[in-house]
């Protein structure tokens, strides 16, 4: 289309509704995610944080999402590598840094569980466990005291495909059908299970299996962020119109190894990987946004240097944060008699 043609029709992003400001902050988001994703792979390299599990390849799918839901009030349960994601709806790089190096001001859990076990009651981000797809069902379970308290927000729920093949999906996702419940599900199917390619996890697609639940499924180009975006605003209305649950499958691509532990050039090849950063999410919507004309280098090269910078300051508070006490181990277990009034 001719630049003329896109004035004319509205941009993209436009006809989803979203400002040119809109769209920009969704790039910064990503970009950000990815410079933080980078640096934690460094500084576990360099010995100054013991692990990190990657989302490198994923940013695009997890902005869009943040961008269609409700930041003020909805429900969310991201997954480990929703770095992304949880940086849009308000958590901040010190915040995440300080989980990285395990420090005891860490919001998530103190420093006590693994980087990427995100939890915030102020931005109401359920904690997560290391056992995968534990979230599906609790998503569902926030979903139905929405429903029940005749509320208008609605819960938001990742995984990956090979979370998929859980028992926690499918009940969850049984329960949320026959209850028609406000809770959008969506796997980021990143093509690798750790070491175990999509080809030997699964036989159709994960998104037609919300037909046996009744409720919509659909599968979206994960690499496309103003896509996501326009499949979950969709989602998001259907469930505050009280028309229940939507699986989304987001299609993308594992760019990082699945954790700092991990060698992934033991079960694919270079030449996949590097395909495969061709489709970059974060590239692509750096290209869309100079074609729009409301972007250029010298923006992007200032942004990178911003979010560079950030991410710097970021690591040098968590480093010289003290770490948890012993005693510490106690905190947050047992309920503090004299605040409960008793």
């Amino acid at each position: 289309m001719s630049s003329k043609g896109a004035v004319d029709a509205g941009f993209r992003h436009e006809q989803l509704g979203l400002t040119h400001g809109q769209v920009i902050d969704m790039y910064r988001y990503m970009l950000l995610a990815r410079r933080f994703d980078e640096r934690n792979m460094l500084l576990q390299r360099a010995g100054k944080i013991n692990f990190h599990v990657s989302g490198i390849g994923q940013e695009a799918a997890q902005v869009g999402a943040a961008f269609a839901l409700d930041r003020e009030k909805d429900y969310f349960l991201p997954y480990y590598r929703d770095y992304g994601f949880v940086l849009a709806v308000g958590m901040t790089p010190r915040e995440l840094m300080l989980s990285a190096f395990a420090k005891a001001d860490d919001p998530n859990s103190g420093g006590r569980q693994m980087p990427g076990h995100f939890g915030s009651k102020r931005l109401r981000i359920v904690t997560g466990s290391s056992p995968v797809t534990t979230q599906v069902p609790h998503a569902v379970g926030v979903a139905l005291a929405a429903k029940m308290q005749k509320k208008d927000f609605v819960s938001f729920v990742t995984f990956g495909e090979g979370s998929s093949n859980q028992g926690d999906f499918h009940e969850g996702c049984n329960f949320a059908g026959v209850q028609k419940l406000p809770v959008i599900i969506m796997c980021e199917n990143n093509q690798y299970a750790i070491s175990v390619p999509i080809h030997k996890q699964l036989a159709g697609k994960v998104s037609d299996r919300a037909l046996g639940y009744g409720f919509p499924g659909i599968r979206v180009d994960g690499n496309d962020a103003l896509a996501v975006y326009a499949a979950v605003k969709e989602a998001r209305e259907r469930a505050v119109r009280g028309e229940g649950p939507t699986l989304i499958e987001a299609m993308m691509y594992r760019l990082s190894p699945h954790s700092t532990s991990d060698n992934d050039l033991a079960y694919r090849t270079k030449e996949e990987v590097d395909e495969n950063w061709t489709k970059d999410g974060v590239a692509r919507m750096k290209s869309y946004l100079i074609e729009c004309g409301i972007w250029d280098e010298a923006k992007d090269a200032d942004l990178s240097a911003e979010l560079l910078l950030e991410v710097k300051e970021a690591i040098e508070y968590a480093d010289n944060a003290p770490f948890p006490k012993p005693e510490d181990t106690l905190l947050h277990v047992y309920a503090d008699s004299d605040r409960e009034g008793r």
